[in-house]
């Protein structure tokens, strides 16, 4: 998996409309759950993109990393997502791996918060994240707030 990461401005129009497509395939059509998927977020000069790419230059993971007081007061991670075609190998891990080092590159002595879906909380615990919420409703699905402590 080749890695890089970007701002906004930075990112070609085919790089936007690929990661754009594969927010919109997963959440929107594989999970059946249509919501606003453009918040202005992804245009916040301290939103970094984190692009995953295989080794025929698509992109098959993504995430984006939020600079604090955007999503949470903390440093925040959102948008996770691998292709279908690239689960089961791991991918996901790596991507979270490289979610929480670019937070803590930008950010290092910042809390990263996220919101997951309530059935990856066991995966987001593997990778240190802690749940600080009940388990609420987003666009109809079950999530809950989690917390990685940096130790600041």
């Amino acid at each position: 998996m080749q890695w890089s990461e970007l701002a906004f401005n930075a990112l070609s129009v085919d790089e936007l409309y690929e990661l754009l497509k594969l927010r919109v395939d997963i959440f929107v059509v594989e999970q059946n759950c249509p919501y606003p998927e453009l918040d202005d977020k992804d245009r916040h000069s301290g939103t970094r993109h984190l692009l995953g790419r295989n080794p025929l230059g698509e992109i098959v993971a993504y995430a984006r990393v939020l600079a604090p007081s955007v999503s949470y007061p903390e440093v925040s991670i959102g948008r996770v997502v691998v292709a279908e075609q690239a689960r089961g190998a791991g991918v996901a891990h790596q991507l979270m791996q490289e979610s929480i080092k670019l937070a803590k590159q930008y950010w290092p002595n910042e809390n990263i918060q996220l919101g997951g879906q309530e059935y990856l909380q066991s995966f987001y615990q593997k990778l240190g994240f802690e749940p600080v919420s009940e388990v609420y409703l987003e666009d109809g699905i079950p999530h809950l707030d989690m917390l990685y402590k940096t130790g600041k």
